[in-house]
């Protein structure tokens, strides 16, 4: 059989673990329940496991069973995010969060039992894998920077070696229609930094605003400077997205406050861009505080850094999915998404890509839905199966081309000399 009729024959089971996990979401870097559920998933099957130390990761190692043993096989890594959001759930399916206040409202239940399914696949087809397999289960990605736990962990040298590819897959509840793949080359997603800004005034009565100094009025400022900012001091093709989230000042309209509070979300498609805007901000804030006569604290937060997927392991991908679904289903992205991910942070280390899969329910308007982190945010189990043929025939495919390319070189060495 293939993989995706394989793929297919676990669909049941792939659901019902995704709905497990979705009835039950955990935030940030501890996840003990998933962690139990993922671990269970694995239970039977020959992995080499290990738990993180900081956080609840997985990582689990496939020894392939094709071609001969060897300490420089190749390496091939396939991730999937496990944590959840703080957002109440309002989609009103029959696996509804059971938590009060979490949600998996971007799709990473769908991450994780697919790769849980592509473990199974994988364990079915030991004997076509040239070279082993790296499994990573991580926690942390929506703004705790799970990934680099995981890095300093060891994730990439799991298996003994240095991975030679690694592959991540995000879902989405809007963009595309129904099973799509998304691919791009380069510059795929942008970086994302964290903004908060504290004007320091002198508080007063809100009749006698001259006797205090008022940081409500010279946040106001800020706010509409910042995206002035952007329009004059950047390049509109090398885009830059800020907004403002947050803003607080107060606690009754006649009380001049003490301080008012800035907070945003920077995106940039360029270390350029990036680099400039760590500077420009700070200068900005400094200079209108300094004109009203008051003091500013301004922390700049680096956090994820652009995801730039390789050319060839993107190409790889593109292939994989037009032979498992032809190429109806693959949509190749022109520009960027403003969306960050702490998968840039392995995509720095070892070469490989990132790929988009709609869920969109079928049926469903996909320009209109709701989108990744919305309370509304519907996504379809139609497409587990799909996603986890394609892990796993990408570690398949990618570690025999790996392994032809290691066993012709010596060969080329020789005819060369």
């Amino acid at each position: 059989m293939t993989i995706t009729a394989d793929a297919s024959e676990l669909q049941d089971d792939i659901a019902r673990f995704r709905h497990e996990l979705h009835r039950e979401p955990e935030i940030g870097l501890q996840l003990p329940r998933t962690q139990e559920k993922v671990l269970k998933a694995l239970d039977g099957l020959p992995y080499e496991i290990t738990l993180g130390r900081d956080t609840t990761s997985v990582t689990a190692v496939l020894r392939g069973g094709a071609g001969h043993a060897s300490a420089d096989k190749p390496v091939v890594l396939l991730r999937a995010d496990m944590d959840g959001l703080p957002v109440q759930e309002k989609t009103g399916v029959d696996f509804i969060s059971r938590i009060d206040g979490a949600m998996h409202a971007c799709g990473h239940d769908l991450h994780t039992s697919m790769l849980a399914g592509a473990a199974t696949l994988l364990a079915e087809h030991r004997h076509q894998l040239a070279g082993d397999v790296v499994l990573m289960f991580q926690p942390g990605e929506e703004g705790f920077d799970g990934a680099s736990y995981m890095i300093r962990e060891g994730v990439l040298d799991a298996a003994g070696r240095r991975v030679d590819a690694a592959y991540g897959m995000h879902v989405f509840s809007s963009l595309e229609p129904h099973g799509r793949f998304c691919t791009k080359s380069g510059v795929m997603l942008s970086a994302s930094d964290g903004l908060v800004v504290t004007v320091l005034g002198a508080g007063g009565h809100g009749s006698a605003p001259h006797s205090a100094k008022d940081p409500v009025t010279a946040a106001a400022e800020m706010v509409t400077a910042l995206q002035v900012m952007v329009t004059r001091q950047f390049n509109m093709f090398d885009p830059v997205v800020l907004s403002v989230g947050v803003l607080h000042a107060g606690t009754k309209r006649n009380v001049i406050p003490e301080t008012a509070r800035i907070e945003a979300t920077i995106r940039t498609f360029s270390e350029e861009a990036r680099q400039k805007m760590m500077a420009a901000v700070p200068r900005l804030l400094r200079g209108i505080a300094a004109a009203h006569g008051l003091d500013v604290d301004v922390d700049y937060k680096q956090e994820y850094p652009l995801t730039i997927t390789d050319a060839d392991e993107t190409h790889t991908a593109e292939n994989v999915i037009t032979g498992l679904f032809g190429e109806s289903r693959l949509s190749r992205w022109a520009t960027p998404m403003s969306g960050s991910e702490d998968f840039s942070r392995v995509l720095a280390e070892v070469p490989g890509t990132f790929i988009g899969l709609s869920a969109v329910p079928p049926g469903t308007d996909h320009i209109t839905a709701a989108f990744n982190h919305s309370p509304y945010a519907t996504f379809d189990d139609g497409v587990l199966a799909d996603g986890a043929a394609l892990y796993a025939e990408l570690a398949i495919s990618r570690l025999a081309t790996l392994a032809a390319a290691q066993a012709s070189a010596p060969a080329s060495a020789n005819n060369a000399s």
